[in-house]
């Protein structure tokens, strides 16, 4: 905090616009290097072995023009038996990551599925939407926050005689809640429809029936709600509820055949 404080008095009015380049290299850089050089420091990553799931993965790949570089797996269960899977890396490299406890609990032919969705937010370019979407959203914030922070009738309204960063900083944080609020519902929108299409995008071109079988697994394991209030999931979910995934599935796969 005293940095912060220090560097806005060194930078003025201004330094909104240089904490929103600082941060935006900084989210580039974490998406481009997060699983070569921040998860390792955490984590044991070792690569897939030789064998019939990295065969499958590599052909799918191959099919579908995913630039595939390696695969690895992750010691998750370590800290969790939740499961999970991901890549990493911008540009035509990408890496892709399973936990161990994902392999230990479904078939190849679900690891597949569960891969094929990972690809359709590749295909649909919801990781790109997403990291554009971050950048506008803290560029957002510092803005806000830029027309608080030197603000003299925020520092008295706190009881200061004068102008105080360290209470305007408290202003802030009280009065950009329902901003905030706002942002986080429509940021949860985007990704429940960004689930919806990754799931669609797997159905034509896996078998739908293995995402399906994967899904019900991964929900079972990760103790989600089956039947989570409508309401609770439009302002917390950033992943639709299961039935409703099972349900938009089970459509696509009618409409496929």
């Amino acid at each position: 905090m005293a940095g912060l404080i220090y560097l806005v008095l060194v930078l003025g009015a201004n330094f909104w616009l240089v904490f929103w380049g600082a941060i935006t290299l900084f989210m580039i850089v974490m998406n481009m290097f997060y699983t070569s050089l921040i998860l390792p420091l955490f984590n044991k990553l070792t690569p897939l072995e030789e064998g019939s799931l990295r065969s499958a993965i590599e052909a799918y790949g191959k099919k579908v023009d995913f630039p595939l570089t390696n695969i690895y797996v992750i010691d998750g269960s370590k800290r969790s038996s939740k499961a999970n899977a991901f890549f990493s890396g911008l540009g035509k490299k990408k890496k892709v990551v399973l936990y161990d406890t994902l392999i230990e609990n479904h078939s190849d032919e679900e690891l597949v599925a569960i891969f094929a969705h990972e690809i359709g937010h590749y295909k649909k370019k919801h990781i790109q939407l997403g990291l554009v979407l971050s950048v506008l959203q803290t560029g957002l914030m510092l803005f806000v926050l830029s027309l608080m922070i030197f603000n003299v009738q925020l520092s008295e309204a706190l009881g200061a005689s004068s102008m105080k960063i360290h209470l305007n900083l408290i202003a802030f944080g009280i009065l950009y809640s329902p901003i905030s609020m706002i942002t986080g519902l429509l940021m949860n929108l985007v990704s429940r429809k960004n689930e919806f299409e990754a799931d669609r995008f797997a159905v034509t071109t896996t078998d739908g029936t293995k995402l399906t079988e994967a899904l019900k697994k991964l929900s079972s394991d990760n103790l989600s709600n089956l039947l989570p209030h409508p309401a609770y999931v439009f302002v917390n979910y950033s992943h639709p509820p299961l039935l409703q995934r099972i349900a938009a599935i089970n459509s696509a796969v009618s409409n496929a055949d």
